[in-house]
Formats: C-alpha cells, structure tokens, sequence
C-alpha cells in the first residue's frame, strides 16, 4: 500500500513539475532571444522532460505493478483518451526540444529569432495539458467504464 501511495505522490508531483516547466517555457518565450537565455529554456526544457518521463514511469508502474488491476485502466476510455493527448504532447515537444538544443551554443549574446511555431506548439501543449488532470479525476470516479 505504501508503494502505491508513494508512486501517486511521485506521479502527482511530477505532473507539477511538468506543467510548471512547460509555463515557465511558455512565459520566458521571446520573438527574438540571446544565445544564454536559449541555454537557460533547454535546462527548462529538460526539467519538462525528465518530469514527463517521471509521469510516465510512475503512470505505466501503477498501471501494471500496484494498486488497481490493470483491467480497470485498459476497459475505461477516459483512460485512452488521457495516455493519448500525453503521447500527443510529448510529439508536440519534440520540435522545440530539438531547436534549443540545437541553438544553445555558441556566442551568449548573439540574438536568434525564435520561429512563431515554436510558442504555438507550447501554447497546445498547456492547453492539452488542462484537460488530462480533469480527466485523470473522472477516471478515478470510475467514469468511462
């Protein structure tokens, strides 16, 4: 019981640490921004990707390991639905995951122009990530089933 209560809180809090990174990300966006602030939005970039790998680690063990049987997970569409728009997030990341990597080297002060699809994919990621804790809370009313 402790470690099904353990991996709700790791889940739950790592879902914190995900929607706040992917906030921060979205607040310190800029049409055009310097080479450091880029290096800092990748540390930010990566903090949203461990915690994304923490939700889902802690996601698929409480599916299969502990607490409720799997059944009651794999039969509920609400739960598909959830798993979805996460896999869908994690696609919409990719993008500017892999343009800040990409442009946080070389000289700090040097300005690049951030591409205007780049704060689009963060703004559909948040949005999509308002409706997955609501649905989490229907499927743990045993709505969907």
């Amino acid at each position: 019981m402790i470690t099904e209560i353990l991996l709700r809180y790791i889940h739950f809090i790592a879902l914190f640490f995900w929607i706040g990174a992917l906030t921060s990300e979205h607040l310190l966006l800029k049409p055009q921004m310097s080479r450091a602030a880029i290096t800092r939005l990748a540390r930010i970039d990566a903090v949203y990707g461990i915690s994304a790998v923490l939700v889902v680690a802690a996601g698929l063990t409480l599916w299969f390991g502990v607490g409720k049987p799997a059944e009651f997970y794999s039969g509920n569409w609400i739960f598909h639905v959830k798993v979805g728009l996460a896999v869908i997030v994690g696609l919409l990341s990719i993008y500017p995951t892999v343009f800040f990597t990409k442009n946080r080297k070389g000289q700090e002060s040097e300005m690049i122009d951030i591409p205007s699809n780049i704060k689009l994919l963060v703004r559909i990621q948040l949005a999509i990530m308002l409706i997955i804790p609501l649905l989490a809370t229907l499927m743990a009313k045993g709505i969907g089933t």
